[in-house]
């Protein structure tokens, strides 16, 4: 029987995103591979979003991240009236045999306030679940509303409520791993790259410490808060110290860049950003938070880069330490990992990445929670 999903992508960024975009590049990932199994897709996004689908519905026109940057009480409408669109919309309609859902917190409280009637709903954990405790400690979906995990690891520190909710985990994946073990190799440079939005989170002060330390030469790739490009946030001045991310990076990060051994490049995307990693010696994650997902590090893996990391959060699950990466937990021993770097084979890593990590192994992982999700909701109508 062919499924109807309504994929709830929000309303922050078009889908697939123009460039830095976690959530919407995996629901971009999915969507495809879920139409080859014979899914039927309805994407809740905004009206820019390009990727191929069966239905589009939006409020937005364009994507809201701008409004980000705006205080708690002038944004905290936007997911809101984006769940509203979402909700008319499935009670208009009764052919959406299950709801995907993507948008934090909002989401899940919105599906599981529709009640029992409303449609049984997977929602995807993909940030750290220490967030929002109120919720998921209190959290009562009944039988309808279900949550997965990216990680084993991310599950595990799930509150009870949440964690009683749960179906299980399921890794994210990336197109990078599609032949990924039948693309030959490229030369590696000197370099190391990390990637991902710059915060406290990912470490990115750490890493560039080490590196003037360690006398390594390190390429910094992401986003600072809303500004993409080191020319913007040098524009904005002393304004935009109000955003957290940016006070952190010019106080932390910033010190140590130095353009030469330490250098921060913004948001890198498409070619130029594959064309950056499959370069580097190793990709380099310093964290000091416990990741849920790391798409860079499936990514990473994908191009034949190694990784060097902390060993927190799914990184164990995604990392085989002396095949695939090297992993610690002493956040010192990261610039002696990185000259061991070298030893790993990038072949290796591309032979996991397609084994594992194929946007195809994922689709299939997802159409299984689906069939489970629903088979427990009609339970529920049993036992009535």
């Amino acid at each position: 029987m062919t499924l109807t999903v309504l994929m709830n992508a929000g309303p922050w960024l078009s889908v697939p995103p123009p460039g830095y975009g976690g959530i919407e590049n995996v629901v971009a990932t999915l969507v495809p591979e879920l139409r080859k199994l014979g899914v039927r897709v309805v994407l809740a996004s905004v009206e820019t979003s390009a990727l191929p689908v069966d239905e589009k519905i939006w409020v937005f026109p364009d994507g809201q991240f701008h409004a980000l940057q705006r205080p708690y009480n002038q944004v905290c409408g936007v997911s809101q009236a984006h769940l509203n669109g979402v909700v008319r919309a499935l009670h208009a309609r009764d052919d959406i045999d299950l709801v995907h859902d993507h948008v934090e917190a909002v989401g899940l409280a919105t599906m599981a306030a529709m009640g029992p009637d409303g449609p049984p709903v997977l929602h995807t954990l993909h940030w750290d679940l220490a967030k929002h405790p109120e919720l998921y400690g209190n959290l009562d979906g009944g039988d309808r509303v279900r949550v997965n995990g990216v990680s084993a690891a991310q599950l595990a520190r799930a509150p009870r409520a949440l964690q009683e909710h749960s179906v299980g985990h399921v890794h994210l994946s990336t197109p990078l791993a599609v032949d990924a073990d039948r693309r030959p190799g490229v030369e590696k440079g000197d370099y190391l790259v990390t990637l991902g939005r710059i915060n406290p989170g990912k470490g990115q002060d750490l890493g560039a410490r080490l590196a003037r330390q360690a006398g390594f030469r390190l390429v910094l790739a992401g986003p600072v808060g809303p500004y993409h490009r080191p020319e913007d946030l040098a524009a904005a001045g002393d304004e935009a110290r109000q955003n957290p991310d940016v006070r952190f990076f010019h106080d932390n990060v910033a010190p140590y860049v130095d353009g030469d051994v330490v250098r921060w490049v913004g948001t890198v995307a498409g070619r130029d950003r594959d064309d950056l990693l499959a370069g580097a010696r190793a990709a380099l994650f310093p964290l000091r938070w416990e990741e849920p997902g790391g798409t860079a590090v499936v990514e990473s893996l994908s191009l034949g880069t190694p990784v060097v990391a902390t060993s927190r959060g799914c990184l164990p699950e995604l990392i085989e330490h002396g095949r695939t990466g090297l992993l610690t937990a002493d956040e010192e021993e990261l610039g002696d990992l990185v000259m061991a770097a070298d030893l790993l084979d990038p072949d290796e890593c591309r032979r996991e990445a397609v084994a594992r990590f194929t946007p195809a192994v994922m689709a299939q992982a997802y159409v299984d929670l689906y069939h489970r999700v629903r088979q427990l909701t009609a339970r529920r109508f049993q036992l009535a």
